[in-house]
């Protein structure tokens, strides 16, 4: 059995791991897989040429998930901004065929509208998710994947069902396993059964992983 970390800003040294990397700064390594994207934080210094450099990183065989992307209320870049440059990049997503790992603040109303309105077909991921059970439930409710990493809410996790659950590390230094023994712990099953679960979930959306 496999760890797998679906979303880290560091280097991987344990299990499988996707590295997410900026469009500016990509640079794929023999072996390694990564994430492209604009994140909310920079969009509204994203132009046409960053557009181009991402999408010309995003195609790179070794990439296997748009993000980080999405929308932060907190974020310096206007509202508008933010659903215009996520727009592009569930664009690129769509036709690329490749999943969207989200970083979303205080955003599930607009991200939940968003589905609706353009109904993707590439899975749709929350990276760190730490809200609370019924944001997860709505979110899983909309077709949506969550994925935990070092901090999470109890509650939370047992909301979100077997089949739409991921696991990263993001910018923690906690080694990708003692989150799956964390979140093994808090589930009560053995970690076994935890790593053939999210074992399935990346056959399923990130199928080169495997």
């Amino acid at each position: 059995m496999v760890y797998f970390d679906i979303h880290t800003h560091h280097k991987p040294s344990q299990g499988v791991a996707i590295q997410n990397s900026y469009p500016e700064n990509f640079m794929a390594e023999g072996g390694g897989f990564y994430s492209v994207g604009i994140h909310p934080w920079d969009a509204h210094l994203a132009s046409d040429a960053t557009l181009q450099v991402l999408a010309a990183c995003a195609a790179h065989k070794q990439v296997v998930a748009i993000g980080e992307v999405g929308i932060d209320k907190h974020s310096q870049a206007s509202l508008a901004v933010q659903i215009e440059l996520f727009k592009q990049q569930i664009a690129l997503s769509e036709s690329l065929h490749k999943p969207l790992v989200i970083h979303a603040v205080k955003a599930m109303d607009e991200l939940l509208a968003m589905k609706r309105l353009l109904k993707p077909t590439q899975p749709w991921i929350i990276h760190g998710f730490r809200g609370n059970a019924t944001v997860a439930k709505t979110y899983v409710d909309h077709g949506y994947y969550l994925s935990v990493g070092e901090k999470f809410q109890s509650d939370s996790l047992l909301a979100i069902p077997d089949n739409r659950l991921f696991l990263e590390t993001d910018e923690s230094l906690l080694p990708i396993a003692d989150i799956y023994n964390k979140v093994a712990q808090e589930k009560k099953v053995p970690m076994e059964q935890l790593l053939q679960t999210i074992g399935t979930n990346i056959s399923k959306v990130f199928p080169l992983l495997i």
